[in-house]
């Protein structure tokens, strides 16, 4: 049987996963049903809503900070809920300790263009921070700002506290990447990520470059 990836909040197929999930059933969770997703549910809900655990891994890219910071902790444990025991979640959020440092040292406003999409749109600090802008007006739905941030160091953090015991991680163009595993990650998974070592790493040991 393929593996199973659930993709929550990723807004729609059409929007591709990394090269990772190649041969990965994939299957979308989102709250807007615009986007025609597999499930429509708050992730907050998906402990109780959810059957547990179906999923190899759990993807979520740019939708941790649209929580506050209480209901993150809420949204993990729905990710604990319906991973196998062998299974992962693959984490990428703003690196605001990043833009902190980057607005400091080049003297920058946060209404500055931090840079560009591969679609050539302007994000500024003010949309890193909380959320872009122009889609929160456009579209006239709250769920679209960002309510809270991270660090790397409090990603590896909130990530254990939830129960994670093996969390890889890396920070490259103000993005930070986490892969988080509920036990020490197997053969399949090791390869797949470039992890070079078993034994659980230190917040500070990033993970392999090949991590999209």
């Amino acid at each position: 049987m393929a593996r199973k990836v659930l993709n929550v909040g990723g807004n729609s197929k059409a929007i591709p996963l990394p090269s990772q999930y190649e041969g990965f059933e994939h299957l979308l969770l989102d709250i807007d049903p615009k986007g025609a997703p597999d499930v429509v549910c708050d992730a907050r809900n998906m402990a109780d809503e959810l059957e547990p655990g179906q999923f190899d891994a759990v993807y979520c890219s740019h939708n941790l900070e649209h929580y506050y910071e209480h209901d993150v902790t809420r949204v993990l444990d729905g990710f604990i809920h319906v991973l196998k025991l062998e299974g992962f979640a693959h984490i990428r959020v703003p690196d605001i300790g990043g833009l902190i440092k980057l607005l400091a040292e080049k003297d920058l406003d946060i209404e500055d263009v931090i840079y560009r999409t591969r679609q050539n749109v302007p994000i500024r600090a003010l949309d890193m921070l909380y959320g872009w802008q122009r889609q929160i007006r456009t579209s006239g739905v709250e769920y679209f700002a960002h309510k809270t941030g991270f660090t790397r160091q409090s990603l590896v953090r909130v990530l254990r506290n939830a129960g994670f015991t093996h969390v890889y991680h890396k920070a490259a163009n103000l993005e930070l990447t986490a892969i988080a595993f509920l036990e020490e990650p197997d053969e399949f998974s090791r390869k797949l990520w470039n992890i070079r070592t078993e034994s659980n790493p230190e917040p500070r040991d990033p993970v392999a470059e090949t991590v999209a």
